[in-house]
């Protein structure tokens, strides 16, 4: 599939989704929008992608919704951005739901739901120079792509309060210090830093990584028998699982596994 807005690369085992709209600071639109999230249907269902990258082109990693478009969609505004939600939460949720781990690679500003939709990876590895930003109240908007759902949980209810109504703006490393970012790296080192995170992860056990996923997504709303029922179900899932009978085998033989992420 060809996309005008977005570019997808797989090398690997690695699939690198890259927004490409960098003189709007790759901000959302319908076109972006509706790719991304066939571009994450695309990376889910294809069993040679063990582990996805998304990243900016430019200078920006995400500044958010189209606010030009908007501003020029006054009229339909409502269905306009029930239909641009419907495609990033869609993407949110495929990537959420997949076996395989999402790296967000935050090359620099992330704004509203670019600031929302970074926050919805497994892992969020930022350059120094990123900025994070709800920036939603400026433009007398609400929280989307799925920031009223893991903001709180990463920071606490007190700070997303304050994100939201102040619009602060959060460097990298106050970023990393508030549990919003998983490590940050210098500008120039970026690329390669994720390239290698996401090489690891790609040889990984991608069907216990999706198991997890779910467990840990699953935490925040169940009881604690519940949630141990849960892990059980999935630990003896896991158990059927050829990365499973490799690994322990390997670990009894004192040798290094091979997972193949079935």
């Amino acid at each position: 599939m060809s996309f005008e807005t977005l570019t997808l690369e797989k090398r690997d085992g690695v699939a690198t989704i890259t927004l490409n709209r960098p003189d709007a600071f790759n901000a959302l639109n319908l076109t972006l929008g509706r790719e991304l999230f066939h571009a994450a249907l695309d990376v889910d269902d294809d069993p040679a992608v063990r582990a996805v990258v998304v990243t900016g082109a430019g200078k920006a990693f995400c500044a958010g919704g189209d606010v030009k478009d908007f501003a020029d969609n006054l009229p339909r505004i409502g269905a306009l951005v029930k239909e641009l939600t419907t495609y990033l939460h869609g993407t949110v949720s495929r990537f959420a739901r997949s076996d395989k781990p999402v790296i967000m690679a935050v090359n620099g500003v992330a704004a509203g739901g670019g600031f929302s939709f970074a926050l919805s990876g497994d892992l969020v590895i930022a350059a120094e120079s990123a900025r994070f930003t709800m920036a939603y109240s400026k433009i007398a908007a609400t929280p989307d792509g799925s920031s009223s759902y893991f903001l709180p949980r990463l920071v606490g209810l007190r700070r997303a309060m304050e994100l939201y109504f102040t619009n602060r703006v959060l460097s990298a490393r106050e970023a990393f210090e508030w549990g919003l970012v998983t490590r940050v790296v210098p500008d120039a080192e970026l690329k390669a830093a994720v390239a290698a995170l996401a090489q690891e992860l790609a040889r990984g056990p991608s069907k216990a990584f999706g198991g997890a996923k779910r467990l840990f997504h699953q935490s925040t709303w169940e009881s604690l028998e519940t949630q141990m029922e849960h892990e059980a179900q999935a630990i003896a899932a896991s158990g059927r699982t050829e990365d499973f009978k490799h690994g322990v085998t390997a670990f009894a033989a004192k040798k290094t596994p091979t997972f193949r992420g079935r």
